[in-house]
């Protein structure tokens, strides 16, 4: 699949200081903005376990179009992996991330496990850093989530001894305004 189609993006400086479009309500802050495992949070929110829908993870050989910037400064060959997640029988969101081959070998062994699942592992250090939020629309994602978009996506790396272990990109189903409350996608995306 390809990587959806960017209609508004946050400016990098809000992003990094954590302040985000002003629109947007405090827990949908703390689930876009927030250096917290999104995984985690969709088991907090819903009291189901995520499951992990694997739907590719394969060499990486393109120019990386529609990929954050941040995806050059992994050292290549390139593998990209895509997901999607699922609580309750109900698919919240898709992700895709870049990992150097030889990082993915090593830490991601159980390919249908949630990436914070396999880093976490022998409790080792991880540092999270949110670099990007924006709104996404593509086809594929309406029809698996059964609402219209735009989306909210954000992306972000870990860095594991101060460098970038991976870039993950994460689009997150407008159901979660059930757990999170409304939010003014539609007219943010309208004003830019």
């Amino acid at each position: 699949m390809q990587s959806p189609h960017q209609l508004w993006q946050a400016p990098t400086q809000a992003v990094l200081s954590g302040e985000g479009p002003r629109q947007l309500p405090g827990p949908w802050r703390l689930m876009l903005l927030g250096d917290g495992s999104p995984t985690r949070h969709l088991r907090l929110l819903t009291g189901e376990p995520v499951t992990v829908d694997l739907i590719a993870m394969e060499p990486d050989r393109s120019d990386h179009s529609g990929a954050p910037t941040e995806v050059t400064d992994l050292k290549p060959p390139l593998l990209r992996r895509q997901v999607w997640l699922n609580c309750g029988g109900s698919t919240l969101a898709w992700a895709e991330s870049w990992w150097n081959q030889e990082q993915a070998d090593h830490h991601l062994r159980d390919r249908e496990q949630p990436i914070w699942r396999s880093l976490t592992q022998g409790r080792s250090e991880l540092f999270r850093e949110v670099d990007g939020l924006a709104l996404v629309e593509a086809d594929w994602l309406q029809a698996s989530f059964g609402l219209r978009g735009p989306f909210w996506s954000r992306h972000y790396r870990f860095f594991r001894g101060g460098k970038a272990l991976t870039v993950i990109r994460e689009v997150f189903s407008p159901q979660l305004e059930t757990w999170l409350g409304p939010t003014l996608r539609q007219e943010l995306h309208k004003s830019s």
